[in-house]
């Protein structure tokens, strides 16, 4: 798949989380109201960051210093959880390339200092969980 469709794929999967947040309701629930499936890339992350919040959502509380994950902007929040995701569960998927996709959605969609922030924590959630210590994408 190009970088170009699976970035589109990541947004889309960014708005549908986004989504189940902001309703309260799972992922999955999300996907299953949509009149058109997802992409197959943009499902499988939505199923895969909805099948496993908690332990996403307490791996990124342990790194986030000074900032409890409820208390994060959705935006950020789903971001982290999207590339924490990627980071655990999509070894195929480069380190630097998870990196920089979800800096790259946070200044699009949220701060230029979200961006900051998102390459930190990914930074060192990067360099604990990933065997090639890869740990920052600047």
């Amino acid at each position: 798949m190009a970088s170009g469709s699976r970035r589109e794929s990541r947004e889309r999967a960014l708005s549908l989380l986004y989504e189940a947040d902001a309703k309260s309701i799972s992922p999955a629930a999300v996907l299953e109201e949509l009149p058109v499936p997802a992409d197959p890339f943009a499902a499988e992350e939505v199923e895969g960051v909805g099948s496993c919040l908690t332990r996403l959502d307490e791996l990124i509380g342990r790194y986030a210093l000074d900032w409890a994950v409820d208390r994060m902007p959705v935006i950020d929040r789903t971001l982290l959880r999207m590339a924490v995701w990627e980071l655990l569960e999509r070894p195929d998927i480069p380190t630097g390339v998870v990196i920089s996709e979800a800096v790259e959605l946070a200044k699009t969609y949220s701060t230029e200092e979200s961006g900051r922030f998102v390459n930190g924590v990914l930074g060192t959630i990067a360099a604990a969980v990933r065997a090639d210590g890869v740990g920052s994408a600047s």
